[in-house]
């Protein structure tokens, strides 16, 4: 029986909700946020449904008071915080010449600020519970992929946030663990703004490889190809339950083969071997490669 106190983020629908109500099964207290309580009708059906109860609150992880005011409120609600399971995120799909910088300042605003608010409001919290923190970054946060660059550059900067503050925050008791699913098969892809780029590219030269890569997207997250929120929130909550969680995990083999184009040490062990020994209190030498 799962005890935690665990908050997650981005709990309105997909991976989020599966999450919030596959923990409160297992017997977690489980704060689930959004940033609009006003679309919680899915998830509090879920809940019925499983016979769990949740708590709900509005937050918007990319208003820095808010999360504050919430990691706060939660501490004081429930007693202390075990677990932060950072989710909340937003695709894009577009390509810088047609793009507005705006639009790459907010894919990071809701990407990776938001992840870097949250670990920071609760980082204390989690300290003094010797708790963890549970990030759902992606695939393209190893793997840059056509027409997701600003997308990808904010998962790119989520995995190496982590990665960097993993053997700090292991020092101090906090695990620190990054999940990347591949395709998954929810709204979120649906609201990555296909429709906006196509309609921004046509007639130019980067229509036809547009067209190409829709194509594709179509096709990977097609549900019978792509991997299911519950299966997502299967593996989150095997990280919260692991006696030793790894640093990363993929969620199926297809994400495990396509990061391993680039990525061989899957479970981020050899990386935390080297760069823990940066911060060894007893390091005689640069451990530096």
């Amino acid at each position: 029986m799962n005890e935690s106190i665990v908050l997650i983020t981005g709990t309105s629908s997909g991976i989020g909700l599966a999450t919030a109500v596959a923990a409160a099964s297992d017997g977690a207290t489980v704060v689930a946020t959004m940033r609009d309580v006003a679309k919680a009708g899915p998830l509090r059906d879920a809940a019925r449904e499983a016979g769990v109860e949740l708590d709900i609150r509005a937050l918007d992880v990319t208003d820095a008071v808010a999360v504050v005011a919430v990691v706060d409120a939660v501490v004081a609600d429930h007693g202390r915080l075990d677990v932060l399971v950072n989710n909340a995120g937003a695709g894009h799909v577009g390509t810088i010449e047609q793009d507005s910088l705006e639009e790459y300042r907010t894919a990071m605003e809701v990407n990776y600020f938001g992840v870097v608010a949250l670990t920071k409001a609760a980082l204390a919290h989690l300290r003094a519970s010797g708790g963890r923190i549970v990030t759902v970054s992606s695939v393209g946060g190893i793997v840059g992929q056509p027409f997701n660059e600003a997308y990808c550059a904010a998962k790119f900067a989520v995995e190496g946030f982590l990665e960097s503050l993993a053997p700090v925050a292991a020092s101090v008791g906090v695990s620190v663990t990054i999940v990347e699913p591949g395709a998954v098969n929810t709204e979120f892809a649906g609201n990555a703004g296909i429709g906006a780029a196509l309609e921004r590219v046509a007639g130019t030269d980067y229509a036809p490889a547009l067209d190409a890569y829709v194509r594709h997207a179509r096709a990977t997250f097609d549900p019978a190809a792509a991997q299911k929120p519950g299966d997502i929130a299967a593996v989150i909550l095997e990280v919260i339950g692991a006696d030793s969680p790894p640093t990363r995990v993929q969620t199926s083999a297809a994400a495990q083969r396509f990061v391993g184009v680039t990525l061989r040490d899957l479970d981020g062990s050899a990386v935390q071997a080297v760069t823990s020994g940066w911060i060894a209190p007893d390091r005689t030498e640069d451990a530096a490669g």
